[in-house]
């Protein structure tokens, strides 16, 4: 199929454009309800998180400064779009899925370096490996993490990441220039806001990938059709998305729904129903080891990849 219709003005995403008024909103009502203005804030900005998912893929306009344009200001404060779009491509050499040095997406550690970690440390990276782990402390260790890198590859000369961190700055002026003139929030409050909102979008990155031997099934599908699967746009199809990431998130469903026995095949099998059953499985247990469980066969190539069918 053609995974990307340019001649198609693609209104469902246009209108997750009404993701800025729910935010606004949430930012206004602190005085009189806060702890909806939380709620809102935080459920907006991990829905603007999925909407810069979708332009970082082309979506709507495929012209890239139309689609970053639309997701300029920085809500989630912390992630560069241009460095999420960067990272995330690279994400998506699918032979390097859960890699721990070439997916910048993995949750996995190299082995040899996991065994040389103090105890306290894998103690809370194995936490991490909960469904309840990675929402309440994965937005702290993924956001440490990610700026440790920026600021190593700043130092090191990167220009493309200092250029990023540059065109970030003027989504941050956006943003707190409404907060300061017609938000009520007070900082601290839209610092909890952002912490939820990424607490959330752990919910749909848990189990996204999977250690196999085949890369091709790697990538999960989650056939929930609920409110989860509208904030994070259908990505709980994520094996849809991998194959077709070009296609907009409101045709994933159908994609799915007419090829299932072949995207199920390719994932082998790897397919949950609900995200009800992922909390009933995984909120206090893990799912994976920290340690990448076949790291050290596929790094020495005994296992050839041949799987892209």
């Amino acid at each position: 199929m053609n995974d990307v219709d340019e001649n198609r003005l693609e209104w469902p995403t246009l209108l997750l454009l009404l993701t800025y008024v729910v935010w606004a909103a949430g930012t206004m009502l602190w005085q009189e309800q806060a702890v909806l203005s939380l709620l809102l804030t935080a459920v907006a900005i991990a829905q603007f998180s999925s909407l810069q998912h979708e332009a970082l893929h082309g979506h709507p306009f495929h012209i890239a400064v139309l689609d970053e344009a639309l997701v300029l200001p920085a809500l989630a404060l912390f992630v560069p779009f241009r460095r999420f779009r960067d990272t995330h491509l690279q994400h998506h050499f699918d032979p390097a899925l859960t890699d721990p040095y070439d997916d910048p997406e993995s949750n996995y550690h190299d082995p040899q370096v996991w065994a040389r970690l103090p105890g306290a440390v894998r103690a809370v990276l194995r936490w991490n490996n909960t469904l309840a782990g990675r929402m309440i402390i994965g937005p702290l260790l993924g956001t440490v993490k990610f700026l440790h890198t920026d600021l190593t590859l700043i130092r090191a000369g990167n220009r493309a990441v200092v250029k990023a961190w540059l065109m970030h700055g003027v989504g941050l002026v956006i943003v707190l220039a409404w907060l300061l003139t017609w938000g009520t929030m007070p900082l601290w409050a839209y610092l909890v806001a952002v912490y939820f909102g990424l607490s959330l979008l752990r919910i749909r990155t848990f189990l996204e990938h999977r250690s196999h031997d085949a890369f091709r099934a790697r990538t999960v599908v989650i056939e929930d059709r609920g409110p989860l699967a509208l904030l994070f746009l259908n990505n709980n199809l994520h094996v849809v998305h991998h194959m077709h990431p070009g296609a907009a998130w409101y045709r994933l469903p159908g994609l799915y729904a007419a090829h299932k026995a072949h995207y199920l095949r390719r994932n082998d099998g790897y397919v949950y129903a609900s995200y009800a059953e992922i909390f009933r499985r995984y909120f206090l247990r893990a799912k994976d080891p920290v340690p990448h469980p076949v790291w050290p066969v596929r790094k020495t190539g005994a296992l050839p990849e041949t799987g892209e069918t």
